[in-house]
């Protein structure tokens, strides 16, 4: 997930310089929800690997 929040956010630079409004905006906001589900899974699987067995 982190690897396509990068790609989108690096399509979202290059767009929005070369003048793609439309696109860099859909790119950043593509990247931005990557990004969220990359934290929320992160953070599940950090407390879930932290659980002890009894």
């Amino acid at each position: 997930m982190l690897w396509y929040a990068w790609v989108f956010l690096v399509i979202a630079i290059i767009a929005a310089v070369l003048g793609f409004g439309a696109i860099a905006g859909a790119a950043a906001g593509i990247a931005k929800i990557c990004f969220i589900i990359f934290l929320v899974l992160f953070v599940i699987s950090f407390f879930a690997g932290r659980r002890s067995v009894l």
